[in-house]
C-alpha cells in the first residue's frame, strides 16, 4: 500500500510559480521502487498527464503543454515528489493529482495509487 498527500496548491497570477509536493508512505514491508507521476483535471475535462519521474530520477517525462515551464524532482530519502510550476498560466488551473506505479507510464489508467488532489487556480 502506498499513500500520497499532495501540498502546495493555491492561487496565483498569470506568469507566477507554484511548487507543489507529492508526500509517500508505504505500508507493509516493501522493496518496490515506485514511479511517481502528476497528473491534472480541469472541471469537464479528462485527467492529463503532466509529468512522471522514476524512482532513481533518471528518467523522467513531461506532457506537452507543461514542457519547459515545469519540472519534476524527488528527494527520496524524504519520501517526497516535487513539481516546480513556472509561467503559469489560467489553463494549467486544475486539481493536480500524484499517483504512483511501480512502471512508468503516461496513462492514469497505469497508476495505481493515489493522493486527493490539490487544487490549483491561475488568475488572468
Amino acid at each position: 500500500q502506498v499513500q500520497l498527500v499532495e501540498s502546495g496548491g493555491g492561487l496565483v497570477q498569470a506568469g507566477g510559480s507554484l511548487r507543489l509536493s507529492c508526500a509517500c508512505a508505504t505500508s507493509g514491508r516493501t522493496s518496490t521502487r515506485y514511479v511517481i507521476g502528476w497528473f491534472r483535471q480541469a472541471p469537464g475535462k479528462e485527467r492529463e498527464f503532466v509529468s512522471f519521474i522514476t524512482w532513481s530520477g533518471r528518467s523522467v517525462g513531461y506532457g506537452d503543454s507543461v514542457k519547459g515551464r515545469f519540472t519534476i524532482s524527488r528527494d527520496n530519502p524524504k519520501n517526497t515528489v516535487y513539481l516546480q510550476m513556472n509561467s503559469l498560466k489560467p489553463e494549467d488551473t486544475a486539481i493536480y493529482y500524484c499517483a504512483a506505479d511501480p512502471r512508468d507510464s503516461t496513462s492514469p489508467a497505469e497508476y495505481q495509487y493515489w493522493g486527493q488532489g490539490t487544487q490549483v487556480t491561475v488568475s488572468s
